[in-house]
């Protein structure tokens, strides 16, 4: 699950294609699990929290394309929502 920065969607991406290649770790598919933006967005005006910069299951749903040639397994891309 990741509620992280978004400056780590690239590294956390990476992560799917180490495992996959790894002998030790083999992996069959990737689950990245995030917020959505209408998330998010509740959580700030109900609840005053932070989201600046944070991932969104949009965000990493508009950047996975450009890992395709990277990642060798599917990854499948879950957005929490309210």
């Amino acid at each position: 699950m990741e509620f992280g920065h978004s400056s780590f969607l690239g590294i956390d991406l990476l992560k799917f294609q180490v495992a996959s290649y790894s002998a030790l770790d083999r992996i069959d598919l990737g689950v990245y699990i995030v917020t959505t933006r209408e998330f998010q967005k509740t959580m700030k005006v109900e609840y005053q929290q932070n989201w600046e910069g944070s991932l969104s299951f949009e965000k990493v749903t508009r950047y996975l394309p450009h890992f395709k040639s990277a990642i060798p397994v599917p990854v499948y891309v879950f957005g929490v929502d309210l």
